[in-house]
Order: C-alpha cells, then sequence, then structure tokens
C-alpha cells in the first residue's frame, strides 16, 4: 500500500495515562501486535475537552437516545462540552481517512455499544453509545468500528481486520479512475471472501456487476461499496467457510488422485466438527493451488489473508 491504513483508537488502549484515575488499559494485541501493521490516530474525548487527569467519573444518565454527561459525584452536567468538542474533532478525523476505530469498551465518552445509562431511579440500562462514539459513527457511517472486549473473541477480531484491510483498498481504489475494470478486478480477488461473509450480498454483487455496463460509473460504485460493507459486516460463518473449501476444492476435482481428495475431504470435515483450525484445509488448499499452479485461486484474498502475521485463520 502506498499510504499506512489510519485506525482511530481509545488512547488509553495504547497505554496513554488519560484515565480518570490516571492510568491506562493498554492492549496487548492493539498495542503489539496490530500497531505491526496500521498507524493509530489516539483520541481520548474526556482530555480532548480539557478534564485533566486524574479527574472526577462521569456517566450517562436520562434518555438513552439523547443521554446527559454527568459527574457522578458533583453531579456536574458536561454533556454539551462534550458534544462542542465532539463536533469539532469528528469533523478533524474526516481529514484522516480512517479505516476503521477501536472504542474503549463501556465508556461513556467512547463505548459504541452497550454503554450503561442511568434512569431517573438510578439503574443502569446497558442500551447506550458514549457521545464520542455515537457522534463518529453517525458522521462516518461507513467505517468499521470495534472495541477492545470483543476483540478478545477470535470471529470478531478476524472480522474486523478483515474489514479495516478492505476498507482500505476500496479507499484506494477509489482514488483512481472510476472503471469498469477496475471494479471487476477488485471483484474477482475478493468473491470467494464475500462468500464466506454472505451468500445473498455475494449474489447481489455478481448480478450488479453483469448488469453494469448499463450503470452510471457513481451509482455502480455506489451500490457495490453499500453491498461490500453489508457483506463484510457478518462474521464468516463455519457453514459458510466450509462451503467455500468445497468450492474450490472443485477447481482440483480432476487433478486430484482419489486419495488427495479423500485427505482433504477430510481435512475439511475436521475443521466441520471444531477438531483443527480454518488453517488446516487452508494449507493444504494452498499447497495444490501452488502445485497445480492456479493462478484465479492465487489472488484470492480469501486464501492470503490480511495480514498473514496476525494468524487470523490459526484460531477460528
Amino acid at each position: 500500500m502506498d499510504c499506512p491504513i489510519k485506525i482511530g483508537v481509545s488512547a488509553c488502549l495504547l497505554g496513554e495515562l488519560v484515565r480518570y484515575d490516571g492510568g491506562h488499559r493498554r492492549n496487548p494485541f492493539i498495542a503489539d501486535t496490530l500497531a505491526r501493521f496500521v498507524q493509530f490516530v489516539p483520541v481520548c474525548p474526556e482530555v480532548g475537552c480539557g478534564f485533566g487527569v486524574p479527574r472526577e467519573t462521569m456517566q450517562l444518565v436520562g434518555d438513552p437516545g439523547a443521554p446527559r454527561l454527568v459527574t457522578t459525584q458533583t453531579n456536574q452536567d458536561h454533556t454539551d462540552r462534550m458534544r462542542a468538542w465532539t463536533e469539532r474533532r469528528v469533523a478533524e478525523l474526516e481529514t484522516d481517512n480512517l479505516s476503521g476505530f477501536i472504542f474503549k469498551s463501556g465508556s461513556p465518552s467512547c463505548g459504541w455499544r452497550e454503554v450503561k445509562v442511568y434512569n431517573d431511579q438510578g439503574v443502569p440500562e446497558y442500551v447506550g453509545k458514549g457521545l464520542f462514539a455515537g457522534a463518529f459513527m453517525e458522521h462516518s457511517p461507513l467505517v468499521p468500528v470495534e472495541d477492545e472486549d470483543r476483540l478478545l473473541h477470535p470471529v470478531w477480531r478476524e472480522n474486523f481486520v478483515e474489514r479495516i484491510f478492505a476498507q482500505k483498498r476500496w479507499r484506494d481504489l477509489l482514488a483512481g479512475k472510476r472503471t469498469l475494470g477496475r471494479l471487476v478486478d477488485f471483484h474477482s480477488v475478493r468473491k470467494l471472501l464475500i462468500l464466506a461473509h454472505s451468500q445473498k450480498e455475494y449474489r447481489l454483487m455478481g448480478r450488479l456487476l453483469a448488469q453494469a455496463k448499463s450503470v452510471a460509473p457513481a451509482i455502480l460504485y455506489s451500490d457495490y461499496q453499500s453491498f461490500l460493507i453489508e457483506a463484510l459486516k457478518q462474521p464468516a460463518t463455519p457453514e459458510n467457510q466450509v462451503n467455500v473449501l468445497h468450492h474450490v476444492m472443485g477447481y482440483f476435482k480432476r487433478r486430484l488422485s482419489a486419495d488427495e481428495k479423500q485427505k482433504l475431504l477430510a481435512a475439511i470435515d475436521e475443521y466441520r466438527h471444531g477438531l483443527v483450525s480454518l488453517i488446516g484445509p487452508m494449507t493444504s488448499i494452498n499447497n495444490y493451488v501452488h502445485e497445480y499452479q492456479q493462478s484465479y485461486l492465487g489472488r484470492q484474498v480469501y486464501l492470503n489473508p490480511d495480514p498473514i502475521e496476525i494468524q487470523l485463520k490459526y484460531h477460528i
């Protein structure tokens, strides 16, 4: 890639001492592993809008659809102050062309899901979004978001990494001339990846490209982007993975011996029953790709995940 993949992140997850208690919530996967492949843009809304370190804790109260940000001890309302800063910062981040954002889970400013909102009786409901996270998502609805808690889960981790790399390459595509040929090439190397995530979107994208010559380029690219984002939002299920593996196997059906077919089928079946990770059958398939010089499969992002060093397929 000519330019780095820029990812927004809650600053405390990188180890910055910005928490209310003067501490941090450094996340090893984010700060050590993912940091090797992306350029982070750290953000701490509470420090950014002028609150000190340490500081009094804050919480969301009132209407979950429009909560107020209030300190827990002195009951000071800082909603307007936070919203004014957030509006400016979100607009500034647009120039960074972020390919994703990792938020601090549960934060009244940075949490993007299931944040506690206290009702009039002081009882919390896990139904809110942090003021900054909610504003960012509303302003940039196409940017993939996640939090450090869900990144602990192999499936959500793989899903987020796939999405940020796809987002970056899509942005690179949009930076050039929007021709049908470039779009078809972008799609052709991701067909198996898309199929693993959503058979529905896979079919819709195929129909869109089949009729592409009758569609204006601006509409074509916009519709394709919508399908791509919707497809990759859905984690690849084991059922879909097995379907793709069998689909790939069909490319070798006239070349593999009976014994080779049986071994590959056995590897796929072991994955289906959770006895091995996906890397097992994928390794066998990639060996055949190289042995039989299958150029189409050799270009597939599905068989060459980004980035291989994170070893996503070893854990699902």
